[in-house]
C-alpha cells in the first residue's frame, strides 16, 4: 500500500509508531495467555476444566491471528488441542463405545479434527524456529530432525502425539500407518536429546508406540523397558505410566493379572502429591477405573 499511494515518510513513521504500542500489548496478553493456559494442569475439576479449555483454546487461536510467530501462543495451541483431543474426547469416546457406538464414532471423528488442528500448530512452532522444517519433515525426515535441539523437545514431543492420535483415528487408517514410521522418528529424538524431559512422559509415549504389533514395529520387551524407566523418572507419580502398561501391553498379552495390577497401582496414586500432574492424573485415573470395569468383558470370565 505504500508504494501504491506514495505516503509520505513521514506519514509512514507516524503509522509504526502508532502500531508499535498495539504490537506491544498483543505480545503482553499472548505472554500472559500463554501462562495461564498452565493452570489448568493443576486443577482438580476435571468438569471444570472440560468446559473452560474451549475458550481458552479459542481465545488462543485469536491471539495466534494477531500474533502469528509468538511461540507461547504456538506452543499452548500446540499442546492444548492435542491434550484436549485426548483427555476429553478419545477417552470418553472409548467410555461411550460399549453403550453408544454412534456417541463414540462422534467423540472420534471431533478428537481426529483436534488432532489435525494441533498439528498444524506444531508444525507452525517448529517452523518459526527452523524455515523449511514442515518441508523437510516430508523430503528428508534424517535432516529435518537433526536440526532440532533440546529447547526443541517438547514441540516435537507433541507434534508426535497429535500426529499418532490423529493417524489412529484416520479412516483410511490402513494407508496411513507408513506415517507412524515419522511418528517414531521424532519421539526417538526427543529421547536422544532429553531423554528425562517431564520426568518420564517421553517414555509413557514409547510403552503406547513399542505395544503396537511387532509389523508395525512394537515391541513388548521394549515397551516394558519403557514403562521401568518412565516409573523411575515420575518416582511412580504418573497414572498415565500405569494405564498405559495396562492397555498397551498387559491386554494384548492376554496377561489379565497384569492389566489389574497396573490398573490398580495407577489409581493407589494420591493427585495431590505432585499437583503439577494433578488433571493428567485424575483423567488417568478415569481410564483406570472404566477399563477396571470391563475386564470381564476384554478377558472373558467372571
Amino acid at each position: 500500500m505504500i508504494e501504491r499511494f506514495r505516503w509520505p515518510a513521514v506519514i509512514f513513521v507516524a503509522v509504526l509508531s502508532a502500531c508499535a504500542p498495539r504490537t506491544m500489548a498483543t505480545n503482553r496478553m499472548a505472554d500472559a495467555l500463554s501462562a495461564t493456559a498452565t493452570s489448568y494442569t493443576t486443577d482438580d475439576d476435571i468438569e471444570l476444566v472440560r468446559a473452560a479449555a474451549p475458550s481458552t483454546l479459542k481465545l488462543v487461536e485469536m491471539m495466534v491471528d494477531q500474533a502469528p510467530q509468538h511461540q507461547g501462543l504456538l506452543t499452548t495451541a500446540c499442546s492444548g488441542f492435542t491434550q484436549y483431543a485426548y483427555g476429553f474426547l478419545q477417552i470418553d469416546a472409548e467410555i461411550a463405545e460399549p453403550a453408544d457406538r454412534a456417541a463414540a464414532a462422534a467423540l472420534n471423528e471431533r478428537a481426529r479434527k483436534m488432532y489435525a488442528r494441533a498439528r498444524g500448530y506444531c508444525m507452525r512452532l517448529l517452523e518459526t524456529r527452523h524455515r523449511g522444517f514442515s518441508g523437510d519433515v516430508k523430503k528428508n525426515l534424517g535432516a529435518a530432525l537433526a536440526r532440532a535441539s533440546k529447547d526443541d523437545v517438547p514441540a516435537l514431543f507433541w507434534l508426535a502425539i497429535a500426529w499418532g492420535g490423529e493417524v489412529s483415528l484416520a479412516t483410511n487408517q490402513l494407508l496411513r500407518l507408513p506415517e507412524l514410521v515419522i511418528v517414531r522418528a521424532m519421539l526417538a529424538r526427543t529421547l536422544t536429546l532429553d531423554e528425562g524431559w517431564d520426568r518420564g512422559t517421553l517414555h509413557e509415549a514409547m510403552v503406547t508406540l513399542d505395544g503396537m504389533p511387532a509389523l508395525l514395529g512394537g515391541s513388548a520387551e521394549r515397551a516394558t523397558k519403557h514403562f521401568e524407566r518412565a516409573v523411575e523418572l515420575s518416582q511412580g507419580q504418573s497414572a498415565f505410566s500405569y494405564v498405559s502398561m495396562a492397555s498397551s501391553v498387559s491386554r494384548p498379552a492376554r496377561d489379565r493379572t497384569g492389566f489389574e495390577r497396573h490398573l490398580k497401582a495407577a489409581l493407589a496414586i494420591d493427585v495431590n502429591r505432585d499437583p503439577t500432574r494433578r488433571l493428567a492424573n485424575l483423567i488417568a485415573q478415569k481410564r483406570a477405573r472404566f477399563l477396571l470395569s470391563r475386564t470381564a468383558a476384554l478377558f472373558g470370565g467372571r
